[in-house]
């Protein structure tokens, strides 16, 4: 991830990246995670997915090249009473040794890994039958909603950004994990409605990685400004009612091959 996309990290980290409760328990309902299994979470700065497994008995280790991210983790990690070994490097020139984790995790980061090479590393660095999961969390514009209404106004303030449209769901990963030579490969998803006041959707709208990647702060006042007017007119009850994905991809090493 470049760093831009990083700039803004203690403003973005929770709004962002909150996976819900239930995430966690089907993981470990599925069996795509053993009880106290050794996890290595990738771009571990900015989600609670780490976090929210060692609460539940995992051993996680995590990896981010962002300092401010990285910083920010560890102090939410020790408010919420759990250790998680940090590592800062990027995770295409990370070295961990062969068949050393039972799960690798790419929590609402693997639009921006080096796909391939990073394949490649988690391939290696799974135990035989350990698993990648790769897990998404998106909102959802749907015609008339609240989304589709403000990812105008950020299109229309950054004509550059292509994620805008979005379904949650990117069909070409699985073929792409398939072809690094994974099996056994799942997927489900779960739609979620966040309630959500206008401040808290003014935040997660700065927080679009479209938005903080701008460079002109007076761009991002006007969309601001912009987006009140837009919640006012056309979602004025509080809370709004905010639909999103839950998305999860779970692929094995293959025992036969590891």
């Amino acid at each position: 991830m470049g760093e831009d996309f990083v700039r803004s990290a203690v403003e973005r980290l929770r709004p962002v990246t909150e996976f819900p409760e239930v995430l966690f328990e089907r993981l470990l309902a599925d069996g795509s995670l053993p009880s106290g299994g050794a996890v290595l979470d990738l771009h571990c700065g900015g989600s609670n997915l780490a976090r929210g497994l060692a609460l539940r008995g995992c051993a996680l280790t995590g990896i981010d090249h962002s300092a401010p991210l990285l910083a920010h983790a560890a102090e939410l990690d020790r408010l919420a009473g759990v250790t998680v070994t940090q590592w800062r490097a990027r995770v295409e020139n990370a070295d961990f040794p062969a068949a050393s984790f039972d799960a690798v995790t790419a929590g609402q980061c693997w639009q921006a890994c080096e796909r391939p090479r990073t394949l490649a590393l988690a391939r290696g660095w799974l135990r035989p039958g350990g698993r990648l999961l790769i897990v998404q969390y998106e909102w959802l514009p749907l015609a008339g909603n609240v989304v589709q209404d403000s990812e105008r106004l950020i299109l229309a303030c950054n004509p550059g950004w292509t994620a805008h449209s979005g379904s949650g769901l990117h069909p070409l990963w699985l073929k792409e994990v398939a072809e690094a030579g994974f099996g056994d490969l799942r997927t489900w998803s779960l739609d979620i409605e966040v309630p959500c006041s206008h401040v808290a959707w003014r935040k997660r709208v700065r927080a679009c990685p479209a938005v903080a990647a701008l460079s002109d702060e007076a761009r991002v006042q006007r969309l601001d400004v912009e987006l009140m007017a837009m919640l006012a007119e056309r979602h004025a009850n509080e809370p709004m009612v905010v639909p999103y994905r839950l998305w999860v991809v779970s692929a094995a090493v293959p025992v036969e091959l590891a």
